[in-house]
């Protein structure tokens, strides 16, 4: 954070999406307050150093490090403005060479994920869970790096890869039955997904749920938003407009909506399951999750 010409400059660590190009290249402007963009690629190396040192004064941050900074305390707001979600029934998947694999193969199956925390983790964890009646604990999870919190420990039924070893080679070579991918979902003649047809599912779910599964959102510094309430307005604003100026708004708010009214059935499930898999170190409600940026929106954020 810096002041000049009494313009309120915050640096920012955003993803390029359709909703934030507009911010990023400095065409969505409001008086007063301007945002420095870092493109991070990928988008995840931020948001350690934003949950454990508040490296950036706003940053867009997954869901499930956002509810374990707010457990152990750490300085941050969520302004309630989703920055990326998606259907997640095609993330997990097999190699279709090594035989058939089904969900109900799964209890006792080791399974790879890039780390227990790691949101899509969550949210397929979620659906296994909750559709499929497979719970978490049940399989034996592989994981290749620790959370962005360190003070989180993983379960009893959470093991770490051998040094030095990659998920999709594991998984080509047999030494997991199943990977989750996020945004780096492999294309590979031998990986099939591990729910049949899952952009079905995909809408089934949706149908059922209505909404898309939250993945990131927007964080603010606590020390920033203290000295300089009206900038948490002024942020909120940039993610608004950022979803206006896309070529479908309609369908960006959709999928990544704003407001703790859109957002507040997402987030009852997250930390139900977050609870259920043991990712937070104490009970957290929604209304705890909004209290910050409640003081300083009010209204606005419904």
């Amino acid at each position: 954070m810096n002041m000049q010409n009494g313009v309120l400059h915050l640096s920012a660590a955003l993803k390029r999406y359709p909703h934030t190009e507009g911010l990023i290249d400095g065409k969505i402007t409001v008086p007063g307050v301007v945002l420095d963009c870092q493109v991070v690629e990928p988008i995840h190396r931020a948001f350690a150093p934003m949950a454990r040192t508040q490296a950036y004064d706003v940053s867009e941050m997954a869901i499930v490090t956002f509810l374990q900074a707010k457990a152990y305390g750490k300085p941050l707001i969520m302004l309630p403005s989703v920055l990326a979600a998606r259907l997640q029934q095609g993330c997990i998947v097999y190699n279709k060479r090594r035989g058939p694999l089904g969900v109900i193969d799964l209890p006792g199956a080791r399974v790879g994920v890039r780390a227990y925390t790691q949101t899509t983790g969550m949210w397929v964890r979620a659906i296994l869970d909750g559709t499929y009646g497979v719970p978490s604990d049940k399989i034996e999870w592989i994981t290749f790096e620790g959370g962005h919190l360190e003070e989180y420990r993983d379960p009893a039924f959470v093991q770490r890869a051998p040094a030095g070893k990659e998920m999709l080679q594991m998984l080509l070579d047999g030494e997991l039955d199943a990977a989750i991918f996020g945004n780096d979902l492999p294309s590979h003649e031998d990986i099939a997904p591990l729910i049949p047809d899952p952009a079905a599912a995909d809408q089934l779910w949706y149908g059922q749920h209505g909404f898309y599964p939250t993945n990131h959102v927007a964080v603010m510094r606590s020390d920033i938003a203290q000295a300089h309430p009206a900038a948490v307005q002024s942020v909120y604003t940039l993610l608004q407009r950022g979803k206006d100026a896309a070529a479908d708004p309609v369908a960006v708010r959709k999928r990544v909506p704003d407001g703790m009214d859109a957002m507040r059935a997402a987030l009852d499930m997250i930390i139900s399951h977050c609870e259920r898999q043991q990712l937070l170190p104490r009970k957290i409600s929604v209304d705890e999750v909004f209290a910050d940026s409640l003081a300083f929106l009010g209204a606005q954020m419904r």
